[in-house]
């Protein structure tokens, strides 16, 4: 709510089932709700074919517009990735024993401007995309007021990555939750260097987490 009011706009990028778009539109926002797996699109469909404020949109975030191929995990297809990166890390690390990427689907790439550009300037941006977030961020070139992009502990490296993009599009102000806490791990607002470091002495159990980005320090406040 510190994020969005009534009439907002929010992308959900990387929707999943629904989670974050349904908390979004109680929150009054409208909401365009980005999901490539078919499986879960018709979920969605499903869940939010009749609300006339949720666009829903069958496509991977990308640096650029093209096609990329999506390795799905049939037994938990909310973990699904275009990164094989990703992929590799997962293997033996604590936490993912037992994850395995069984199918796979070539699919298109658009990019962050491109649905600002056909959608309009988001107030909020929530970006989980399983290892692929800097190349999400890679698409971006506005600055919307603030955004969210999910870290693991396997590739600290991409979060480093995430946060240097953020930084050079003139954000300041960082906050993290652990989990699915919904909890700021900070007292207030950080710089992209100490989140860095931060996440870097995370133990692996900590696994995973969101990065918070504000142009307005005071929305990072617990």
């Amino acid at each position: 709510a510190r994020f969005l009011a009534e009439g907002d706009l929010a992308f959900d990028i990387g929707a999943h089932v629904g989670d974050s778009t349904d908390c979004f539109r109680r929150l009054g926002a409208r909401v365009v709700a980005v999901e490539p797996q078919p499986r879960l699109a018709r979920l969605l469909r499903l869940l939010f074919g009749r609300d006339p404020e949720v666009v829903r949109v069958a496509a991977l975030i990308g640096r650029a517009p093209g096609e990329a191929v999506l390795r799905i995990n049939t037994a938990n297809p909310t973990v699904a990735t275009a990164s094989d990166a990703f992929i590799a890390a997962a293997r033996g690390a604590v936490g993912w024993e037992g994850q395995e990427w069984d199918a796979e689907l070539r699919l298109p790439v658009t990019t962050l401007d491109h649905l600002i550009a056909e959608h309009g300037l988001p107030e909020f941006i929530k970006i989980d995309v399983e290892g692929y977030e800097a190349e999400a961020l890679g698409g971006l070139s506005a600055t919307p007021r603030a955004l969210s992009f999910e870290f693991t502990t396997i590739q600290r490296e991409v979060a480093r990555a995430c946060l240097d993009r953020l930084s050079a599009l003139g954000y300041r102000h960082f906050n993290a939750s652990l989990g699915e806490s919904l909890v700021f791990a900070h007292e207030g607002p950080v710089g992209a260097a100490e989140m860095a470091a931060w996440i870097a002495h995370l133990p692996p159990e900590a696994n995973s987490g969101d990065v918070y980005a504000s142009l307005e320090p005071a929305r990072l406040v617990p």
